[in-house]
């Protein structure tokens, strides 16, 4: 039968938490860093999940953990930028995944629009935040971009089961 997998009837297990985790763990992504200006302070935070919602208008759409830290502070932004990041910015991952992250010695300006923006990264968005909605355990932001660069001449920093995926 065409397009049957036959491994699949014996291999198949019901889904638990333990076992969800480690299937999305087999699927590679990109990491970015979001950012915002709240209050006149800097605000950064890790995301992998990340997507390109529609071409025109151009949206994207990302998502945060309902327990965050930071959460309603990027519910009241109305821009915010998103960072892409490259196989020499592990470092910076890493720095924006923590609690309590600083931005010193993290290379960035402000956009005209005053959205804070990591320097060097393979693609830079800056997006006006549309709608923020809970399902599950996390909130999901839908964006619309309104201002974006890219760079050529580096690789995508990736990560994969758990780890980050470095050239």
């Amino acid at each position: 039968m065409a397009g049957f997998n036959i491994y699949a009837k014996n291999f198949m297990k019901k889904i638990n938490k333990k076992l969800f985790k480690k299937v999305l763990g087999k699927f590679t992504t990109g990491i970015t860093v979001v950012s915002i200006n709240y209050k006149e302070k800097k605000i950064g935070k890790t995301v992998n999940s990340f997507t390109a919602l529609s071409l025109s208008p151009p949206l994207v759409l990302f998502s945060l953990d309902k327990n965050s830290s930071s959460l309603d502070k990027y519910k009241k932004s109305k821009l915010l930028g998103i960072n892409i990041l490259t196989t020499k910015q592990s470092n910076i991952s890493v720095n924006f995944a923590k609690k309590n992250s600083k931005w010193d010695n993290i290379p960035n300006y402000n956009s005209e629009l005053g959205t804070p923006i990591i320097s060097n990264c393979i693609g830079n968005l800056e997006c006006k935040n549309l709608k923020s909605f809970q399902e599950g355990d996390h909130i999901i932001f839908i964006c619309k971009v309104i201002n974006a660069s890219y760079n050529n001449n580096t690789n995508p920093l990736l990560y994969f089961d758990s780890k980050y995926l470095q050239k």
